[in-house]
Formats: C-alpha cells, structure tokens, sequence
C-alpha cells in the first residue's frame, strides 16, 4: 500500500477520497482495490469482508477504484453478504457437477433463505451418494483458492461462447436481457459461468459447506418447461455456524406441522384434494379457539363483522381490477350462462356492502372485520401442508375512513397487531414494500400512500425495511415478519393503504359541506390466513400447544378399574368448568398411559388411584414439567382455567 507524505518540492499523485460508512474519509492512490483499502483499514477486516457497496452498488473487493467514492464493507453479518457468499457457493456446485458429471447443462444458481441451489440438465440422477461426491469435490474446489474474476463480454460474444457449449439456458437468459445490459461472466479456474456477480474473492472464502437434497424443479418455474434437477445446499464461513444451522434443520424437521399434524390428528391433505385441508375435531378445537380470541379483539378495537359470498360475478372482479390483475390465480365457473369467479380475496365483497347505503363523515371509520373463505389457485410443485395450500381464511379487515384518519388507523392497526402476536410471544420484524411494476393508480398517489405508512410505523418507532416493488397492485403495504422459536421467519400480518378500490368503486361519504366525498381504505390481517396460522403454531410449539389451545387439555388416568368411579367425578368436574377433559378407561399400567398422554402432548395429566380419591385430591403431572404432586380437584380447577384465561404461554 502506497501512502503520501506532504514534502516541500516533490510532485504527488492525485488521490481519491474514499467515504465509509461511519462518515470518516481516507485517502488512497487511484487503482486501489477494496480489498486493499478494507485491509489498510484492518486485517481482520479484509478477511471477514466479502464485498463492498460502492455508491449504493454490490462491487467485487477486487474492483479497483479510481474516484471519490462512498464505501461500505459487508461481512456475513449482513443480507446482502451472505447472499453474496451463497451465490459463490452455488458456482462451485456447478463447477463440481461439472467436473464429475461432464455435459450437464446448467440453468440458475441464486442464494436463497439460508441456502443456495443451482438447476441442471443431465440424464443423470442425482443420488444421495452422488451429492456425497460432490460436496467433496466442492471442498477441494475451496481448498484450492481459486480467485473469482469477472469478464464482461458484448451480446454477440456472449451467444457465442454459450452456444459454442450448447448451454441453451444461458443463451435464453441472455436473450431476455435489455439491449442496454452489461452482460458479464464470472471464472474460478476451469469454470466459467453467466452471472452478474458479485462474488467473494475466491473460493477459499467458502469454508463450511453441506449439500442438503435434490428436487425437481421446472425451468423458469413453469410447468410447460423440462424438469430439471436442483440440488440445494447451504454455506456458512465458520463450521460451527454450519452444524448450528443443520441442527435447526433436524429440529425443523421433527416440527413439521404435516408430520404433528398426522401424530396429532389435526389435519390432512387428501388425494382427491390436493392444497385443500381437511381440518379433523382436534385440529377443528385448535383453530375454534384461535377464531373466538379473534372475535373477542376485533369486537374490543371497534370493528363489525360482515360475512361476503365466496362466488361473485366477472363484472365485479373487472371492476376490482383482479380480472386484469390477478386472473392466473383465480378459478372459474358459469352460472345462468354467466361468467363467475370464486374469490381470491375478500375486499370486493366489503365494499359492495360499504356501498350498499349512504354514509356520513361522522360515521367514519367504519371498520368491517370478516373471515373469509378465499380459493387461490397455486402450481402443485408449491403447495405445503398447511403453509401454502389452494383454499385459506383470511382474517381480513377493510377500513373506510376520512383522509384525516389514516395515521391514526394505521398506528391503531399497529398496536393491535403487536397485542395478538405478544399473545404467542412471537418476536416480529416489519417491511414497507412499495408501488410494483404493475400497479394502479398515479405516482402521486402512491407517494402520498407509501409515506403516510412511513410515518405511522415511525411514530411507533419501529425500525423497518423498504422492500422496493413489491407492493399490492392497487397499493403499498406494512408486511409482519414473525420470528419463531427456531429463528424462521413466517410473513402474517399485512396492512395496505389504498386509495384506488374506492375510486374504482365510486364509493363515497357525505361531508360536513353536504356533498359526497372519497373515502380512503385500509385492507388489514393478522393472522395472514387461520391455516397458515396453525400450521406455525405447530411447528413452534412442536404440538406441544399452550393450554388454552391445546385440543384436550387434560387426561385423568385411574390406576385401576376400581378408581374408574372417583376418575368420572373428577372428570365430570373440570367439564363443568369448559376444560377439555378425556378419561383414559383402558385397561393399561399407568405408565403406559402416561407416555401415551405425553406423546400426545396433552398439557396435565391427573393420576387417580385410592390416597387421591380419599382425599378428594388429584396427582397432577405435567407434559414438561414431570410430577407437580397432590392437589385439591377444586384448586386444580380454579388455577387451571387462570392459566387458560390469561393466554399463558407454557
């Protein structure tokens, strides 16, 4: 590293100003590359960063610099640096498949959520053997070091080295790119791949890697397309973040609510209706109790329920803009030669009946809460349990009020979202996303939009990130991330602000001024969709829900036939108090019915035999906490319906 040093009558080189993210200023010889600069700023820097923001844009550390620049270094610590590793983890998988398995084709290998995958076309098919001999060539790919050198090439020598190898995918990808697009590749020794970067260094920078599965996967998502096949991997810098990771996944995966959810009879997906649930009496229990507490907050925050058809007709949905908008997702019917859509969402019906009389500004907001039945239809290679499924109710609410209201109502949405998740101690993150490529509505609007919603989240000091274009088409909107007990994140809760349904709709209040005026709208869930719901319940509880969900929440066990009379009692006791109780009558050892209560996770055993039925007594076992010992049946009664009264969460 060069360095200037101010001495009267020598000529210096010109220096560049390099800006970095605390705000302070260093100056370097142009030509410097970032990784020179993070190593000038500290060693240990420069080999934990894997690639830097140069004036807002992703840069390669080896790029080098030649103008004043704002600079930011990025570690694995941030999203944008773990993606950068994960894209460079999945080059090496393609470099690896293609070493071992010459002639396979190549398709895309993004990072993903905690992961990466790439898509090959090969005859060949992938066992899980054969990942084993990938994932060790990778590792020797690592071992090697092998630097990440970008090349960029013009369109037509981009053809031609693609279709040279006979990569078809390549040649499509670079067909679909704007006239005016930089078309570069990407080179780690003998591999060469498409790709925009950026990426590590080198190789060496990978460390920890495991390969996971193989799935099919149509090219480009459609199914018109040749199946292909992708192999999902992850890759973490140190190996004890990697086992941590693998950990979660093995405890993922003994929490799949598809796998609790046959154990515990809650729900099933059947052949003859794939995305559409079946919910059983247990899984009926659970989602009955999630929809009474949703009823009791919505009645408590001022809102009306309203029940919307779950068939309307083509006319309504052109007029909502989801014929247009939306029509690939949505299923179809005639009726009286008729066309009819089931509907995808329930905001048309609420503003059918906002419309179906006159309204007055002194009765807004008029807030109408309704869980609706909506179908959507999903590609079957998506669908997941309860997770992503065909047919969902939707706790939606639409908000109609006076331009006046909107950060009230939108702080008020806030506030009551935080309540019901508090309720589950979850933990949430929130994101802002704004105006879509394809959207309604003038830039105005939505500016006007997308910043009353900024202020309302800032008002409640929530820290939150901006997700550019991927809002409603009709509006932006707040999305709630929940975080669960293993540190995944489940989208639920969303609030969009639209200013175009109204419109559309032509509804309108009368003002203090006598005439008719435009109402502003606010659609709104919390729970996203009640299925959805429950399946993260599920997994984040692993079946083992909270009393107050919990399908049976107690079992009494007699220890002989003889005890069967005083176990009624007991029994017949806490069922007049609304506890879900069942009587475990088979002729088993206590034991025995013990384990089996715990498989099923029910929250209290009560264990009756002759100390307990002399002295009106229970022995009281919990599903965790082991033996609690002997209780009155009255006391356990009255603390039992305390802890399912206040929502206890243990």
């Amino acid at each position: 590293m060069k360095f200037s040093l101010i001495k009267k009558g020598v000529s210096y080189k010109p220096m560049i100003n390099v800006t970095l993210k605390d705000g302070s200023v260093r100056r370097y010889e142009p030509g410097t590359s970032l990784l020179e600069m993070a190593f000038d700023i500290s060693p240990r820097l420069a080999k934990e960063t894997l690639v830097a923001k140069v004036n807002g844009k992703l840069t390669d550390l080896n790029e080098k610099i030649n103008q004043d620049s704002a600079v930011e270094f990025l570690t694995f610590d941030s999203d944008e640096g773990k993606d950068v590793f994960r894209h460079s983890a999945s080059h090496v998988l393609a470099q690896a498949v293609q070493r071992l398995f010459p002639g396979t084709k190549l398709a895309i290998g993004p990072a993903i959520a905690n992961g990466f995958y790439y898509d090959f076309d090969t005859a060949q098919s992938f066992t899980p053997e054969q990942l084993e001999k990938i994932e060790t060539e990778m590792n020797k790919i690592i071992k090697e070091d092998l630097p990440f050198s970008r090349v960029e090439l013009s369109r037509e020598d981009a053809l031609r080295k693609f279709n040279e190898r006979g990569e078809q995918y390549k040649i499509e990808l670079i067909d679909d790119l704007p006239e005016e697009a930089v078309i570069s590749c990407y080179q780690q020794g003998e591999f060469e791949d498409l790709c925009a970067g950026p990426h590590v260094p080198s190789t060496g920078r990978l460390k920890a890697l495991k390969l996971l599965n193989v799935a099919g996967a149509y090219w480009r998502g459609d199914e018109r397309n040749k199946m292909l096949q992708r192999i999902y991997g992850t890759a973490f810098p140190k190996k004890s973040l990697l086992e941590e990771h693998l950990h979660r996944l093995e405890e993922a995966k003994r929490r799949d609510h598809r796998k609790l959810g046959a154990e515990l009879d809650l729900f099933s997906i059947q052949e003859e209706g794939p995305g559409f649930p079946f919910f059983h009496p247990k899984g009926m229990i659970l989602r009955n109790e999630l929809e009474k507490f949703w009823h009791q907050e919505h009645k408590k925050h001022g809102y009306d329920e309203i029940r919307t058809p779950v068939i309307l007709n083509r006319a309504l949905w052109e007029q909502s803009g989801h014929w247009d908008h939306y029509r690939e997702n949505m299923y179809f019917t005639r009726i009286d030669e008729g066309d009819y859509a089931i509907k995808p969402m329930n905001c048309p019906g609420s503003m059918l009946i906002y419309r179906s009389r006159l309204h007055s500004y002194r009765e807004l907001p008029i807030r109408m809460a309704e869980l609706g039945l909506v179908h959507r239809h999903e590609l079957s290679g998506v669908l997941h349990g309860l997770m992503r499924v065909r047919c969902f109710t939707q706790d939606d609410a639409h908000i109609f009020m006076l331009p006046g209201q909107i950060k009230d109502e939108i702080v008020s949405v806030i506030d009551m979202v935080n309540d019901f998740y508090q309720v589950f101690g979850f933990k949430y993150h929130v994101e802002l996303s704004t105006k879509p490529e394809k959207a309604m509505g003038s830039d105005e609007i939505w500016e006007l939009a997308t910043s009353t919603l900024q202020e309302a989240l800032e008002a409640r000091g929530l820290p939150y990130k901006v997700n550019e274009g991927d809002g409603a088409f009709y509006g932006p909107k707040i999305d709630f991330h929940l975080e669960d007990c293993l540190g995944r994140t489940w989208q639920c809760g969303t609030i969009q602000l639209d200013f175009q349904m109204p419109e559309l709709f032509d509804l309108t209040y009368v003002g203090e001024d006598g005439q008719k005026h435009r109402p502003v709208m606010i659609h709104r869930v919390v729970f996203g969709s009640i299925e959805r719901f429950v399946g993260i319940l599920t997994e984040h509880f692993a079946g083992a829900f909270p009393a107050w969900l919990a399908p049976v929440q107690v079992k009494v066990l007699p220890i002989t036939d003889r005890h069967m009379e005083y176990a009624h009692k007991v029994v017949e006791k806490l069922a007049q108090r609304d506890i879900r109780v069942e009587l475990d009558a088979r002729n088993e050892k206590v034991n025995y019915k013990i384990r089996e209560a715990q498989a099923q996770k029910i929250p209290y055993m009560l264990v009756v035999g002759d100390r307990e039925a002399e002295a009106g007594a229970v022995a009281v076992r919990h599903r965790s906490q082991g033996d609690l010992g002997a209780v009155q049946v009255e006391q356990f009664v009255e603390d039992l319906v305390q802890e399912i009264n206040s929502k206890e969460c243990k």
